[in-house]
């Protein structure tokens, strides 16, 4: 009878610790999806820090200071005022564009910052903030000839400087431009590999190419007269699913824009010029 009555103890202390188990494991499981169910903006803020991608070679967007050595440009300063105002910390990764793109998707970076246009076949797969830079295409050839260039449609055969994957590549394949491809290279670079005829034409944003033109006034080179086309909006990217993360920037961005702080950094890093107010200008043909 005893161990008949030891059997059964036996087997309800059994029964408790099972029940106490699975009680265990439960609640670990819940806790354990509590973490993996916050979003990627809550684990940010948690973690205090946002990580941003951004070239450090693009003049006056993304670049070192000549005398400082610190990574500035209006692009950059948007990004720490952002970030300041969300209460976080912010860490820049220098890297070309391609691997911008590459970088938000793996995780490597929360988003990119680097004057990028916003286009249909980029929202199809990532997240984009409201525009806080407006401007339009231009182009930059050699200021003894034009590089031989008269419009858009004289592209053809023409040797077109830039990344691969810009918007501004992509007019130049349009209409037939010979691709030079650099990766993440210097202004200095690409500007004097025009002036010498190594290349023909860049194209890119009109006041980042009329900065560029004025600090090399040394080479041959000038934004092209009449070329114009394709205005456009720069906007932070990030991941598409990342809504809350948009959402707060948006927040941020707006009230940046409407007490002057965008206004005030454009003029800062684009010789007076407001690119936070949107353009129109008349497509060339």
């Amino acid at each position: 009878m005893k161990t008949v009555k030891l059997l059964k103890k036996c087997k309800g202390l059994i029964a408790i610790l099972a029940i106490l188990s699975v009680i265990t494991a439960c609640t670990s499981e819940k806790e354990g999806n509590n973490e993996t169910d916050k979003t990627a903006w809550e684990n940010i803020k948690e973690k205090g820090t946002l990580k941003a991608a951004t070239s450090g070679t693009l003049f006056p967007a993304s670049y070192h200071d000549s005398d400082s050595n610190e990574l500035t440009g209006y692009d950059v300063e948007v990004a720490k005022e952002l970030a300041d105002r969300l209460g976080l910390k912010i860490e820049f990764t220098e890297m070309a564009f391609d691997g911008m793109l590459s970088s938000i998707n793996s995780g490597q970076v929360d988003f990119a910052i680097n004057d990028i246009t916003v286009t249909d076949e980029r929202k199809e797969k990532f997240g984009f903030t409201d525009p806080y830079k407006h401007s339009v295409g231009a182009a930059i050839v050699r200021k003894s000839d034009l590089s031989g260039i008269d419009s858009l449609e004289d592209l053809k055969g023409k040797k077109a400087a830039g990344e691969a994957t810009t918007t501004y590549m992509e007019v130049a394949r349009t209409y037939g431009a010979e691709e030079v491809i650099y990766d993440n290279a210097t202004n200095d670079q690409y500007l004097r590999d025009v002036s010498t005829g190594r290349t023909d034409i860049i194209l890119n944003d009109y006041y980042t190419q009329t900065l560029a033109v004025s600090y090399y006034s040394d080479l041959d080179i000038t934004v092209h007269p009449t070329i114009r086309y394709n205005p456009s909006s720069a906007s932070i990217i990030l991941k598409k699913e990342n809504e809350d993360m948009r959402d707060a920037f948006n927040d941020a961005l707006k009230k940046m824009k409407e007490d002057g702080t965008l206004t005030k950094l454009s003029k800062q890093f684009y010789n007076g010029a407001d690119v936070s107010e949107e353009i129109e200008l008349e497509e060339s043909k």
